[in-house]
């Protein structure tokens, strides 16, 4: 009887045992599903923001690109315009240089005129 005690407590002891490790077994099973779960989670924002990231980069060197093309096109309008001004500045001296030679002839003209006048009123031989 002793015996048979002993042997039923083993029996027992062995299926608590193989229960014990059928449980430990499914444990790590779930515990390493979520962990991979998790991972994959992680690591599917890791990549999102890794694309994102690599995005930003090319539309940054896109508009640096395009700034230093709108800089040296502004450059250029600058100087025409820069030059346009100056033809400008030249016309308008021009124009006031024929105004003073306009003006200095009209002087001369009316002088001669009333010289003219004068020794045209005076008698001959005088």
């Amino acid at each position: 009887m002793l015996s048979a005690m002993l042997k039923e407590h083993q029996a027992r002891q062995q299926q608590h045992r193989e229960l014990q490790e059928k449980r430990r077994k499914d444990t790590i099973a779930a515990a390493t599903a979520v962990t991979l779960a998790l991972g994959e989670n992680l690591n599917s924002g890791v990549s999102q923001a890794y694309v994102n990231q690599k995005k930003l980069d090319a539309e940054a060197k896109q508009l640096q690109t395009q700034a230093a093309t709108y800089a040296k096109k502004t450059l250029q309008w600058l100087a025409v315009v820069e030059g346009f001004n100056q033809a400008l500045k030249e016309i308008g001296d021009v124009e006031n240089w024929a105004r003073s030679i306009e003006s200095d002839m009209r002087i001369i003209s009316t002088a001669l005129e009333y010289v003219y006048k004068d020794e045209a009123s005076k008698p001959p031989g005088m």
